[in-house]
């Protein structure tokens, strides 16, 4: 009988799982803890998404797996609208959140042994995970033509970057297309934070015709309305681009039950059609990101990149990643090290605004009296 392998043991450890004696400590300050390790949405669900959510709640049938009609309209009139992308209507599918898709896509893909995944340098770790499950070799590679002749399946973009919030350019993006294509390789843009620029900031779509010249051609988009609209516990994503991708993922997606809820479709729907609540969310992340910034660069830290996202991307020139998670855990806050996303990252943290306003300022005030 052969022996098991378990996918685990591909793995390696959850990161977060090594930041539990920081968060303990943290935890012990009198004023409490200022968690900024992780950027999840703590404001509330708007109104007019929760409406839509439970006015389709009688939904006792099963929802389509590539989303309502109603759906993919809103999808394709918000790409157009807002990052002036256009794509046909079969060629948007709703996911489960954007984390299982990026997870997911390599095996989803029929990528495997001997294929190549690679994404950026400092990257999500589950671009790495996703492609550890689907025994593809994955590369941490900023530069692709150091590739050399490497056979690679997948590339992933990451713009806005998360974690340092960097933003690539146009001719950026338009050069990884042109490698990829030369190559026979599909190019997935993790584009969670597109709607999250800073200070004239305007982040691109790998979709826009300024990029991929009208063709979306292996081309493949993630969006996810976890920060944009605060549903990160609705698990509402999607995906958009080459439409050939789009129905082969559709053929598998509907095999293996990834299906969106229906009452989740109908929020989304409601979330996509309306920009006012998306442009109120983010005045208050705009409110918190130049308060955090604020008080870090007082205290001597150096924000770098940071252009749009959730996060700051910080350094101090006393402290590697983990001795400056322990410096501000003994301040009761919380941050996460770079090295969390690559080696690369060894000398930052990662600091998110998705705190409270209370929670932010209690940050900032401790920032500035070094207690």
């Amino acid at each position: 009988m052969a022996e098991r392998r378990p996918v685990a043991d591909r793995l390696p450890t959850f990161p977060w799982d090594r930041l539990a004696p920081y968060k303990r400590r943290a935890s012990e300050h009198s004023g409490g803890i200022v968690d900024l390790s992780v950027g999840t949405p703590v404001d509330p669900v708007p109104a007019i998404l929760r409406k839509a959510l439970a006015d389709a709640a009688d939904a006792p049938g099963y929802p389509q797996t590539w989303g309502t009609p109603k759906l993919r309209s809103s999808i394709v009139g918000w790409l157009e609208r807002r990052h002036g992308v256009r794509v046909a209507e079969g060629a948007v599918l709703p996911t489960v959140g954007s984390k299982e898709l990026v997870a997911w896509l390599p095996t989803l893909l029929g990528l495997g042994e001997g294929d190549t995944v690679v994404h950026p340098e400092l990257a999500y770790p589950t671009y790495d995970i996703g492609a550890r499950v689907a025994g593809a070799t994955p590369v941490a590679s900023d530069g692709l033509t150091a590739l050399g002749p490497a056979p690679v399946g997948l590339v992933w973009v990451n713009s806005p970057s998360n974690p340092t919030g960097r933003v690539l350019g146009t001719a950026h993006l338009r050069k990884v297309v042109e490698w990829a294509r030369q190559r026979g390789a599909i190019v997935a843009s993790d584009e969670c934070y597109l709607d999250l620029g800073w200070d004239g900031t305007e982040p691109v779509s790998i979709l826009h015709p300024d990029v991929c010249g009208g063709s979306h051609e292996n081309l493949l988009a993630v969006h996810s309305l976890s920060k944009r609209s605060n549903l990160a516990g609705y698990r509402a994503a999607f995906l958009a681009g080459d439409p050939a991708l789009v129905e082969e993922l559709l053929a598998v997606r509907k095999h293996a039950g990834m299906i969106v809820p229906a009452p989740v479709q109908a929020a989304m729907g409601a979330a996509l059609d309306d920009d006012a609540h998306a442009v109120e969310q983010k005045e208050r992340y705009r409110s918190r990101r130049a308060r955090l910034r604020e008080a870090l660069e007082g205290a001597g830290w150096r924000v770098e990149h940071s252009d749009a996202g959730l996060y700051l991307w910080a350094g101090h020139p006393d402290h590697d990643a983990w001795g400056a998670v322990a410096h501000l855990a003994e301040r009761g806050v919380l941050v996460a090290p770079g090295d969390f996303y690559g080696p690369a990252g060894a000398g930052h943290v990662r600091v998110a605004f998705t705190a409270t306003d209370e929670r932010v300022e209690a940050a900032a005030r401790r920032l500035a009296r070094g207690a």
